[in-house]
Parts: C-alpha cells; sequence; structure tokens
C-alpha cells in the first residue's frame, strides 16, 4: 500500500475517531432531551410549548445572525502556529479573535432584546412572554463559545466537546423537573432554558482557560490585544467568509419555526419542533462530522495531498453516515405518527405529517456539512458562502408561500428542495474547487 493511500486512511480514522467522541455526548444529551422535551410537552400543551421553543429560535436566530463563532479561523491559523512551536502567536489569535466574539455577541444580546417585544407580537406570544423574552436574550451567549472550542478541536480534545455536549440538556433536565414539582408553568421554563444555555456558554470558556493554563503556562492569557491580522495573512477575508457560511447553513433551520409561528401560531411552531427535534438525530452526525473533519483537513491540505485523496477521505465519511442515517430514516417513515405520540402525547400526532418530510430532507442534506468543511479546509469558504446564498436565503421566500398553501407539509416539503439543491451544488464546486487548485493526484 502506498504512502498516500496509509495518509488517506489515517485521515479518515482518526476524523471517525473524533466523530465518536462527538457523538457519544450528542447521544447522551439526545436521551436526556428526549425527557425533558417529553415532560415540558405534555405540561404545556402545543400552544405553550410552541412559545418555548419560539422564544428559543427567537434568540439563537438572532445570536446566529449577528455573533461572530471564530472557531475556523481558530483552527486553521491556530494549527500553523502550533506547528511553528510558536505559542504566543497561538496566544495573540485567541485574544484577538475571543474579543471580537464577545463584543459582537454583547451586541447580539442587545439587539434580541430590543426587538423581542415587537417580534413577539407577531408569534402569537402573550404579553408575560414577550417580557419574559427580553432577558431570555442573554441566551444568546450560549453561540459565544467558539473560541474555546477551536482551541479545544487544535489540541484534539474531542473527548471535553464531547462531554460539553450533555451540559445544557441536563441542565434544562433538572429545571424542567424544578418547575414541574413548583408549578410554575411557562415562565419557570424560560428561566430553566435561559440557566441552561447561560452555563453551556460560560462552562465552554472555563475548558478553555483551563487547558489553556495548562498547555501554554509560559503565556499569560490576558494582555495587550494586538491585530494579528499581519501575522495572519488573509485572516479577516477567511473567517467573515467562514463566519457567513455558518449563519446561513443555519438561517432556515432557525427561522423555518418562527415562520411557523408567523404564518400558522404558536401551536404549530410547537408540532414542528417535536417533528424537527426527532429528526435531529439523521443530521447530527453529518453536522458533528464536519466539525470533526474540519481540522484533519485542514492538515490534509496543508500536506499537499491530492484533490483525489481530499474527494477519497470525503466521499468514505459521507457514505458511512449514509448508511448509519438510513434506518433511522425508515423507521420514522413508518412510524412517525406513533413516536410523535411517545415523545409527546397524543396533543402532537399531528407532527408525523411534517416528520417524514424533514426525515428525507435530512438523509438528503448528509453530505453539505462534511464537503463545507472541506472547501473551508481547501481556503475556498466564499464557495460554500456562495452556494448557501443561493440554496438558503435565494429559496426562503418560497418558505412562507409553500407553509400558506400546504401547513406544515410545505415547510417540509421547503427543507427537501433545499437539500437536493444544497448537496448537489457543493459537490459539485468541491469537485471544481479540487482540480482547479491541481489537486488531482
Amino acid at each position: 500500500m502506498d504512502e498516500a493511500a496509509l495518509q488517506h486512511r489515517g485521515i479518515v480514522r482518526r476524523i471517525y475517531g473524533n466523530l465518536g467522541l462527538l457523538l457519544g455526548g450528542k447521544a447522551a444529551a439526545g436521551v436526556i432531551s428526549l425527557v425533558y422535551i417529553a415532560i415540558a410537552a405534555r405540561v404545556l400543551g402545543p400552544e405553550g410549548y410552541g412559545v418555548l421553543v419560539l422564544i428559543n429560535y427567537y434568540a439563537m436566530f438572532v445570536g446566529g445572525l449577528i455573533a461572530f463563532p471564530g472557531w475556523h479561523a481558530i483552527v486553521r491559523y491556530g494549527v500553523l502556529a502550533l506547528a511553528d512551536g510558536d505559542e504566543a502567536k497561538l496566544i495573540r489569535l485567541l485574544r484577538f479573535v475571543g474579543a471580537i466574539e464577545i463584543a459582537v455577541g454583547v451586541l447580539a444580546v442587545c439587539v434580541a432584546a430590543l426587538l423581542a417585544p415587537i417580534v413577539g407580537g407577531y408569534l402569537g406570544w402573550t404579553a408575560q412572554a414577550q417580557m419574559l423574552a427580553i432577558p431570555y436574550s442573554l441566551a444568546v451567549l450560549a453561540t459565544v463559545r467558539a473560541t474555546p472550542g477551536g482551541y479545544l478541536q487544535i489540541l484534539r480534545r474531542f473527548d471535553i466537546l464531547g462531554a460539553h455536549n450533555i451540559i445544557t440538556p441536563i441542565m434544562r433536565l433538572i429545571g424542567t423537573l424544578v418547575v414541574v414539582a413548583f408549578g410554575w408553568g411557562l415562565s419557570g421554563f424560560i428561566i430553566a432554558w435561559l440557566i441552561a444555555a447561560l452555563t453551556e456558554g460560560i462552562s465552554l470558556w472555563l475548558l478553555g482557560i483551563y487547558l489553556a493554563r495548562r498547555h501554554m503556562a509560559d503565556q499569560p492569557l490576558l494582555g495587550k490585544l494586538t491585530d494579528v491580522r499581519n501575522e495572519h495573512p488573509g485572516l479577516l477575508r477567511f473567517t467573515i467568509s467562514a463566519n457567513t457560511d455558518i449563519m446561513l447553513s443555519e438561517l432556515v433551520n432557525r427561522i423555518t419555526p418562527l415562520v411557523m409561528g408567523w404564518v400558522l401560531g404558536p401551536a404549530a411552531a410547537g408540532l414542528y419542533s417535536i417533528a424537527h427535534r426527532t429528526t435531529v438525530v439523521i443530521a447530527q452526525p453529518a453536522q458533528i462530522l464536519g466539525q470533526a473533519a474540519y481540522a484533519e483537513l485542514a492538515k490534509l491540505v496543508a500536506t499537499g495531498a491530492s484533490g483525489k485523496n481530499i474527494r477519497h477521505a470525503l466521499m468514505r465519511c459521507v457514505g458511512i453516515s449514509f448508511l448509519a442515517a438510513l434506518p433511522i430514516m425508515l423507521i420514522l417513515a413508518f412510524f412517525s405518527e406513533q413516536i410523535s405520540i411517545l415523545i409527546a402525547g397524543p396533543a402532537f400526532a399531528a407532527a408525523a405529517s411534517v416528520m417524514i418530510w424533514l426525515a428525507l430532507a435530512r438523509v438528503l442534506a448528509l453530505s453539505g456539512p462534511p464537503t463545507s468543511a472541506a472547501l473551508i479546509a481547501l481556503g475556498r469558504p466564499g464557495l460554500s458562502v456562495s452556494s448557501n446564498i443561493i440554496t438558503s436565503l435565494g429559496l426562503l421566500p418560497l418558505l412562507p408561500l409553500l407553509t400558506a398553501a400546504w401547513g406544515l407539509e410545505g415547510a417540509g416539503m421547503h427543507a427537501v428542495i433545499q437539500s437536493i439543491l444544497a448537496s448537489g451544488l457543493l459537490g459539485l464546486l468541491l469537485w471544481r474547487c479540487t482540480r482547479e487548485q491541481g489537486h488531482t493526484g
């Protein structure tokens, strides 16, 4: 076996090792999530549960739209700094990206709080829910953790990242039990979910600080904030492109429940959320695969690997994801109504109609996250951004139209159309990119 083939196998093995560590945490988180979702849905019913998830989706939407997740830049440029043994350069990078992320995160919180009462009026929230949505805007801070997350990826501490995935579900479960015990209702659930979100964000920063002190004991974590763009050519352009790609790729998932609330009301949003949450089990491996693969693909590109090896490593990863997802797809296709009732109770049986569509869309979209990761690793995040602009923003006007015409199933149809176009376009762009850059092997 030649050296290239051995390298290819090693890369795939490490990617799936990283994926296994992350999925372990996600699997545990998924089981715990089903417990607190089942309790909350039964206690609140479709209407109340719909308001709860709409408030959360709203905060996450604003955070995703404004916030600055710079983990791609941390991994891409931090790996090079560590390879040169320049810890001071890495610390400067972490300070610079981290400061921007925190500042933009605070801005996102302010925007979310300011607009919450206005948006809530269109989404069917009660006056009390609108007022509670203002402090819940602090939940945006759960998304402000890309800097420590990127640093942990550089260290290959996917075990810690995997374990971190269970923090929010555990906190939500504890909060749910307390709320039910004291009968605090919707307001209690909103407060409990806010505490869980803050714990999620703060805990990863603490873990990142702890590991940085261990691995870079000679370097002060706090210090002068230096503009490191001259040290890392193309840093700002790369970061903006990568962040825009993340925002666009998650835009439809975050805005769809809000459209459900706007067009069909909070109860429909509650039904959609149950279907969405159930089918996440198909999409999460691919999303995590993109995260797990990025660091390894970046190293593969840095070594001058051929385009053929890059494509083969990616195709093997995607193929295994498809095989793993198909049994889940079949189960959801035949037992969607029973699953909806089992998870949330008889009041949520209608979620089955959109669940089948979403499950199909998830399978069709499996190649998206790892392919985007490959394009970004190749230093071409703009291509992934262009694809997302076409398939996310370009198709977004169809969402309210399909929803108004076919209800919940219309949202599922939109998801299937988007998945087909996005996967096909990303695959075509990757093939052209590797050939154009001379990675033809």
